[in-house]
């Protein structure tokens, strides 16, 4: 039986001051729990239908799918909900690759780009402050279990790019070729706001600007989608290194 407190607590999470309040975020549907139970995040409690996850009883709420809609997120539920802690933050690896989110707005795009990191082997994603919250239910849903193999710190990206030994590559419209680099195995990448770009304060730190060109005849596209564009930088960042 879902009780009235589990209900306002549960929907409560869709506001990031109530996450980081409670040190909790929401998780649905069956293959996203089971990444999170199968992974190093540690479950608060799990509200089902009636799937069995081999999860301790003590920690499960059997539900019907009436209470399940009540605090579900999706238009069209599925079988479960979990509540899982958000962890301590862990030290920024700066020996590979690691790609850097200059005020990024949209939790479609972060959970995107999430999941290109884990693809593409990159295990440090940091976000200036300002950058949507990775535990937006949005964004949790659009990584497809990718949250749990990749670091995200929070941080003053501006401080941290100007302490780091790394070299600083930023996406501009106007920036070298891409496809006519040589790009190392380490260094940032710097992805910039889905309206502005990347800042101008960030911009004075970038060593290296770096574009994708246009090859259409009009040329009138006014830009890429960022999480599209970190597809492609990052693809050309991991070609002929194997």
């Amino acid at each position: 039986m879902l009780t009235k407190s589990q209900i306002k607590l549960i929907t409560s999470l869709a506001q990031k001051k109530n996450r980081t309040k409670e040190g909790l975020f929401v998780v649905e549907g069956i293959k996203g729990i089971e990444e999170f139970l199968n992974s190093s995040f540690e479950l608060f409690k799990l509200y089902t239908t009636g799937a069995d996850f081999g999860v301790a009883s003590e920690q499960v709420v059997s539900i019907t799918e009436q209470e399940l809609k009540k605090i579900s997120a999706l238009k069209t539920p599925n079988t479960a909900l979990a509540l899982f802690k958000i962890p301590e933050s862990k030290s920024i690896k700066e020996d590979g690759l690691i790609v850097a989110l200059d005020d990024l707005r949209d939790p479609g795009n972060l959970g995107t780009i999430i999941r290109l990191c884990d693809w593409f082997g990159i295990s440090d994603l940091v976000c200036s402050s300002a950058t949507v919250d990775c535990y937006n239910s949005k964004v949790v849903q659009a990584t497809m279990g990718s949250l749990t193999r990749v670091n995200i710190t929070y941080l003053d990206l501006t401080s941290f790019l100007k302490s780091t030994q790394s070299e600083v590559f930023g996406t501009f419209m106007d920036g070298d070729n891409v496809y006519n680099q040589n790009l190392p195995d380490k260094g940032i990448l710097v992805m910039g706001n889905e309206a502005n770009g990347i800042s101008s304060e960030i911009e004075e730190i970038v060593q290296t600007k770096l574009s994708i060109p246009r090859y259409g005849n009009l040329q009138a596209t006014e830009s890429l989608n960022v999480a599209t564009a970190t597809a492609i930088f990052l693809s050309e960042f991991r070609r002929g290194k194997q």
